[in-house]
């Protein structure tokens, strides 16, 4: 990446999704008060209506979608087009809790629509894009529970294996042709946002950090061009121990930290 594409005076835009509150609100104020142009979408337009009066009407625009159809992905990708966005956080995704036989299919179903069908979707929209321009930075939005099999929370880890490992290989066919395009995947443990209750869970071991400090650290790292983000010790402690352990360890220790959440 050019050493000068976040130079003073340049003018970027970003396309934020899942912008509504926590991690992606945060992204939003941070990148506007670098100077950022921040285009907000996520399905409660109220809460970005309440976040674009904030940060200025000047600096942000908002654009609803709800990502669980591909025809809003694509439909939000037109929509931006005429401001010349060069950075995406993709970020949108939720979760579902409880075994597999007991969880419903159809919130399953909704939950890789968006998790994996629209962060692909927008992965490769954008991608393409900013190939040609040359230019761009797109961060996607995993989880730590993406580098190993999650019982009670399967199919959710899962979807976010999916994410790290698209993301991963995307950055190396881009190393490869020399691109000017830099991708990078953050994978964040417990943070406090309104995650967990969607999925309709309580963490009763740790709160997580805050949605402030795992974005000013997600994008610090964006911009050293850094393809795993791993914003805390015990996420970057978690991403050795699965190169080393076999898959049956793996699996009996995640759902030994999935006995410190209750359904609520």
């Amino acid at each position: 990446m050019r050493k000068d594409f976040f130079a003073i005076g340049r003018k970027h835009c970003a396309v934020i999704t899942g912008a509504s509150s926590g991690i992606g609100a945060e992204f939003a104020r941070i990148l506007s008060k670098r100077g950022t142009f921040v285009i907000l979408s996520g399905r409660n337009e109220d809460a970005l209506n309440k976040l674009r009066d904030e940060i200025g009407k000047d600096r942000c625009t908002v654009i609803p979608a709800d990502l669980t159809s591909t025809k809003n992905c694509i439909d939000l990708y037109a929509k931006t087009k005429k401001y010349d966005p060069d950075i995406l956080i993709n970020n949108a995704g939720f979760g579902v809790f409880g075994d597999f036989t007991e969880t419903s299919l159809s919130k399953e179903l909704e939950m890789i629509d968006v998790n994996i069908k629209a962060m692909h979707t927008l992965f490769k929209l954008y991608t393409k894009d900013f190939v040609k321009k040359d230019r761009g930075y797109i961060l996607n939005v995993g989880s730590s529970a993406g580098l190993l099999p999650g019982p009670h929370m399967s199919a959710y880890y899962s979807s976010k294996s999916y994410v790290i490992r698209q993301t991963q290989a995307v950055y190396e066919e881009l190393r490869r042709k020399k691109s000017h395009v830099h991708v990078s995947v953050l994978c964040p443990g417990p943070v406090q946002t309104e995650f967990n209750k969607r999925a309709g869970i309580e963490n009763i071991i740790s709160k997580g950090i805050t949605p402030r400090k795992c974005a000013v650290y997600a994008l610090k790292k964006m911009r050293e061009n850094k393809l795993m983000i791993l914003p805390t010790l015990p996420v970057k402690l978690l991403d050795i121990a699965v190169r080393l352990a076999p898959a049956e360890i793996l699996a009996f220790g995640a759902g030994i930290f999935m006995m410190g959440k209750k359904k609520i």
